[in-house]
């Protein structure tokens, strides 16, 4: 079986070989891989270090984008260039363990979407501050869109990849990590099966953190809000 795994980057020099070779290491002995690292034309030069670094290895692929820019179009652009059984998507600054993925393709084989889920039974995440915000995003989310799913902004998943295509991609891929509930929501209402193996995110060591709490919080809310619709309250 051939597994294709997106990573999105914007200025990761400092995480994005070291993960392409862990994730090469940890992949099962009989999966063919396909690394395909998608590069929103970093100013640190993080897709000319994948470039030259993996050049004599055909596993890992390098795409890079210079125009409509952003995480949630990255990895649609990805998926579109993949050509695995599987896909599976992840961060590139370590939240997102490796050796995490040969579980996620393991069940993978059963369930239509695998989720690393740091909410449900045996998930965790590293940072007491963090770990409760990320409670609190999804505690609201999950009330907005009426889902049983635990972690709805996880964004470390395995689905086939036939099954991902038939997804309204325009109705998914567009803002931040925000695309993953939208993601979910959708799966759901195909009637996809599922599932949320525990996870452990950990917090980015190098590099800087994208984000801002109040602004992400209240933008993923309104993002919910727009997605469902305010009639989904009457």
């Amino acid at each position: 079986m051939k597994v294709s795994v997106i990573l999105p980057t914007y200025n990761e020099a400092g995480n994005i070989v070291s993960l392409v070779e862990e994730i090469l290491m940890v992949l099962p002995s009989d999966i063919q891989p396909e690394i395909i690292v998608v590069d929103d034309d970093s100013p640190d030069n993080t897709g000319e270090i994948v470039g030259k670094t993996f050049a004599s290895n055909p596993a890992v692929k390098i795409l890079l984008r210079t125009e409509d820019r952003g995480l949630a179009k990255s990895i649609r652009y990805g998926i579109e260039h993949a050509s695995g059984d599987s896909v599976i998507v992840m961060d590139t600054d370590f939240t997102h363990d490796p050796a995490e993925i040969p579980r996620l393709i393991h069940v993978g084989e059963i369930f239509d979407v695998v989720s690393g889920s740091r909410f449900c039974a045996g998930g965790n995440m590293e940072g007491k501050a963090h770990y409760l915000a990320s409670f609190v995003y999804n505690l609201v989310l999950r009330v907005i869109l009426r889902t049983q799913v635990q972690d709805n902004l996880g964004g470390f998943f395995i689905m086939n990849r036939k099954k991902l295509l038939s997804l309204p991609f325009d109705k998914i891929f567009y803002g931040y990590g925000d695309y993953f509930f939208r993601f979910i929501y959708l799966c759901e209402k195909r009637g996809y099966t599922i599932i949320e193996v525990p996870a452990f995110y950990t917090i980015r060591t190098r590099g800087k953190s994208k984000s801002n709490f109040l602004k992400v919080f209240f933008g993923y809310i309104w993002s919910a809000l727009k997605f469902v619709g305010f009639s989904s309250f009457k």
